[in-house]
């Protein structure tokens, strides 16, 4: 560890400590959705209504309507289709994933490339935990989606620290560091602000706790696999842990010598459908 990386843990540790780090908000649009859907009468044009007012995310959610994964048997052109197609939760859950998107911009060029490379991997984690907790788990695919999007929060407020500490920004490794040592412990606090649900809220620390073992499968189990099929064949660290030793695999009953590739490319199309 560089004395930079250091010295850039200690401070954010400290400030975590003293509860003086200031934690990203929910974007407006996000709020609204999540409101929205949380009332028991909410209908399909009520809940288009409040998501229509962002065209980038409406088309979005039609794109996903129509991916591969969901197999709709005639095209979706518009919202209400889409809500009707991905149903009310999983339309709010995919909306608000989404809209944090908003959150991962710097006027920054180097901070704007890592923003965008952990929200492109969040992408992919949420896309393959999606399609791992429909195949192999009793547990809610939206959920999965979502616990995959905010897997990584805890990177926005070390780059946006980032942004006003130039020396940080010049050094790629101690800033990927920093990023890797202390994103856990911020994305917990992150999602505990944002008032998540505990199955999700814990995903930051415990997703990379290949040693746990819990009696039933959890969303930590899904994205744990998610991570790591993610990372399968690049140079990453994570590309070297053994799947055999990891708990998670058993537990969704996935044979860590088989590639799935029916799944891999459902993955990959509805990654490319909630992609920009």
């Amino acid at each position: 560890m560089s004395r930079l990386a250091e010295t850039v843990c200690q401070e954010l540790l400290q400030a975590i400590s003293n509860d003086q780090l200031v934690l990203p908000t929910l974007p407006e649009s996000a709020l609204r959705i999540r409101e929205a859907a949380q009332q028991p009468d909410i209908g399909i044009a009520e809940l288009a209504r409040e998501v229509g007012s962002d065209t980038a995310l409406t088309a979005r959610l039609i794109r996903v309507a129509n991916s591969p994964l969901l197999r709709a048997r005639s095209e979706i052109t518009d919202l209400q289709m889409a809500i009707s197609r991905l149903g009310i939760n999983y339309t709010s859950t995919l909306a608000v994933g989404l809209a944090m998107e908003q959150l991962f911009r710097s006027k920054s060029r180097v901070i704007e490339r890592k923003m965008h490379e952990v929200w492109s991997k969040s992408l992919e984690v949420s896309s393959i935990s999606y399609v791992l907790s429909r195949h192999y788990t009793r547990l809610i695919p939206e959920q999965a989606s979502l616990a995959g999007l905010v897997h990584q929060i805890g990177a926005l407020p070390i780059l946006t620290y980032a942004e006003s500490h130039p020396a940080l920004q010049e050094d790629p490794q101690s800033l990927a560091f920093v990023i890797d040592e202390i994103h856990p412990l911020i994305g917990d606090r992150i999602l505990q602000h944002w008032n998540f649900p505990d199955a999700i809220a814990s995903i930051p620390t415990q997703h990379l706790n290949f040693s746990r073992d819990t009696d039933a499968v959890d969303y930590v189990d899904v994205i744990q696999v998610a991570v790591l099929q993610g990372y399968y064949g690049t140079d990453h660290l994570l590309a070297a842990v053994d799947w055999n030793q990891v708990a998670a695999f058993a537990k969704l009953g996935l044979d860590p010598e088989v590639d799935n590739e029916e799944d891999n490319d459902l993955a990959a199309s509805l990654a490319l459908a909630m992609g920009g």
